[in-house]
């Protein structure tokens, strides 16, 4: 292995540190703090490594991990788009591209491709792993908010139907997508998100 290798990996490691100062909306289950984006990764790959037998289709379980791990890496440059926001959607991808791009680009070319790929495929939500690590990501903001008493869904006013149609890739675990059907309709009956 080369010195320079080591300098990019390094370089890479150092850069995606900043992760942890990217806070999302979602608050810590029972906190006032925000969560940052270096925790939610690291929270939602410890979902997909305990509810991996519920996946709707044959999975590899470290290639879903690895996928949860890099996928929010983006946001060091383009910032936590809140899942709700509309107009912060219009210009998401171009803003997420050019950060990985730029980020992806500090590592050796192999590794460049090999994580750039992961992001993409995560992205893309074709493969059964891809699906399966966006119903981890789905999910985990899903328990924080009817944990906080409706936390960001009952604060910016999110109606059910939005708050389902987001959730929809959920359905890559029938059993999780049916617990949480159950507690978005207890949410619902406890005033904590719109009818």
């Amino acid at each position: 292995m080369s010195e320079q290798r080591l300098q990019q990996q390094i370089a890479f490691l150092v850069e995606i540190d900043k992760l942890k100062q990217i806070l999302r909306r979602t608050r810590l289950i029972g906190g006032e703090r925000r969560e940052n984006s270096a925790e939610h990764s690291w929270h939602i790959a410890v979902i997909a490594l305990l509810l991996a037998e519920y996946s709707a289709a044959a999975i590899d379980v470290a290639h879903v991990i690895k996928m949860l791990l890099v996928h929010d890496i983006v946001e060091i440059d383009a910032g936590d788009t809140f899942a709700y926001d509309a107009a912060g959607y219009l210009d998401k991808d171009e803003r997420e591209r050019s950060a990985a791009d730029r980020i992806f680009g500090l590592l050796p070319p192999d590794q460049e491709h090999e994580l750039r790929g992961l992001w993409e495929e995560f992205e893309a939500q074709k493969t059964a792993e891809a699906q399966f690590a966006n119903m981890a990501d789905r999910l985990m903001p899903s328990l924080q908010n009817y944990h906080n008493g409706g936390g960001t869904w009952r604060e910016a006013g999110i109606s059910r139907a939005a708050i389902d149609q987001r959730l929809t890739p959920i359905g890559a675990a029938p059993a999780v997508q049916a617990y949480v059907t159950a507690l978005l309709d207890e949410a619902a009956a406890q005033g904590l998100i719109q009818g």
